[in-house]
């Protein structure tokens, strides 16, 4: 198991998966209140930005499945070795 100060695999992309969607939530944020206060809409380009909630949502459930398969993996060898009568904790 690795140490928590130690990347596993999907981490990464779990992370920039929430940075991308912090962008977008602020995007969308600052491209929806125009809208409640009566202020001059912004341009299309702004609410394409808001999209990026979506893919930061999707690349952050890549990180997890990608977490989920490298867990799994790593669980079915260790069955393996120890049905074999190997340890591989040493």
């Amino acid at each position: 198991m690795p140490a928590r100060d130690e990347a596993g695999p999907g981490d990464g992309l779990v992370r920039a998966g929430a940075i991308v969607f912090g962008v977008g939530a602020v995007a969308t944020l600052v491209t929806v209140a125009p809208l409640f206060l009566g202020w001059t809409p912004f341009p299309t380009v702004a609410y394409l930005v808001s999209m990026l909630m979506g893919v930061g949502f999707a690349v952050a459930g890549a990180g997890v499945l990608r977490s989920v398969a490298a867990q799994r993996s790593r669980d079915s060898r260790d069955r393996r070795d120890r049905r074999d009568g190997r340890d591989s904790r040493s």
